[in-house]
């Protein structure tokens, strides 16, 4: 029997396509509490979800606050000891739910376990911030079959689950960052803690990935791509700085940046528009990070 008093389940929302946010929500245990936060001032779909979903409730922040801000908003709305928190592009495997009661019944000092993926055999769910370690551990991991739970020092952000009884606050998530690397922030946070990180190989979603928010349409592809180039590079520069310096962060990005900066000059005289968006949106991203400037950019189309 699931504690359903004891879980809310997360869901940020941005430009969400109907048709993916009903295909996750229906394969969301319907007895489980869903909050859906929509990062902007209107929620375009509210009367429809609501009168299809009894367990949902929808708020708005007014804004654009981006994955970890928009996250922290709602699990200050959430009363639960847990919280999973989704994308809208997840689809939840149909005993998700109930392999989550029967690990909260034998293992509840975790911080977070992070879910694994139905389908996907490219991208890893967990891993290590140690490089030797974390190649052993992917050479291996569709090669043996792995425990119920392995200790790992991170996994992805498009599905966690979170044991709010650890945390001191509801702002869990580092709200300096925009897009990209929060999790990983999140987890390298609790490993100085010495906090327990897991991945469980029998929770498991379909990811359908870049599907949730941002790009979903044709139309703002171009925007999209500036926006999560721009933020990646930038998030990726701000990680190494907080967790390791200043320096090591320069270090580890210097060669993209002059990297980025040749590959955007090329694209421009070959009349490339996307892939010039690419590289010259990563530049800036790392040069913003650089100068210490804060993950500002939104372009039009994000705000």
């Amino acid at each position: 029997m699931i504690n359903t008093n004891n879980i809310t389940v997360i869901i940020v929302t941005y430009l969400t396509k109907k048709n993916i946010l009903l295909n996750c929500l229906n394969s969301i245990d319907n007895k489980i509490k869903v909050i859906i936060v929509e990062n902007s001032n209107r929620f375009k779909y509210k009367k429809f979800f609501l009168r299809k979903f009894s367990n949902l409730n929808i708020v708005c922040t007014g804004s654009n606050l981006g994955y970890g801000k928009g996250n922290n908003f709602g699990l200050n709305k959430a009363k639960s000891d847990y919280a999973l928190i989704i994308n809208p592009d997840i689809i939840c495997d149909k005993m998700l739910f109930k392999n989550i009661n029967k690990l909260l019944k034998i293992r509840n000092n975790f911080s977070i376990i992070g879910c694994q993926y139905l389908y996907d055999k490219v991208f890893m769910p967990a891993g290590f911030f140690d490089f030797i370690k974390n190649k052993k551990y992917k050479d291996n991991f569709f090669i043996k079959k792995p425990k119920i739970l392995t200790k790992v020092d991170w996994v992805t952000g498009c599905s966690l689950l979170i044991n709010m009884k650890k945390f001191k606050n509801k702002n869990i998530f580092d709200e300096n960052y925009f897009l990209y690397f929060e999790e990983f922030d999140l987890c390298k946070d609790i490993l100085d803690k010495n906090g327990l990180v897991y991945t469980a190989n029998n929770l498991k979603v379909h990811h359908l990935g870049f599907k949730g928010s941002i790009g979903a349409s044709n139309s703002l592809r171009q925007s999209a791509i500036k926006l999560r180039n721009w933020h990646f590079m930038w998030s990726s520069f701000y990680f190494y700085k907080k967790h390791y310096s200043y320096l090591y962060a320069l270090f580890k990005l210097s060669g993209k940046l002059f990297r980025s900066f040749l590959k955007a000059i090329f694209y421009i005289v070959i009349f490339d528009k996307s892939k010039k968006n690419k590289y010259l949106y990563r530049f800036l991203g790392i040069l913003n990070g650089i100068i210490g400037n804060k993950a500002y950019y939104r372009g039009n189309n994000f705000k």
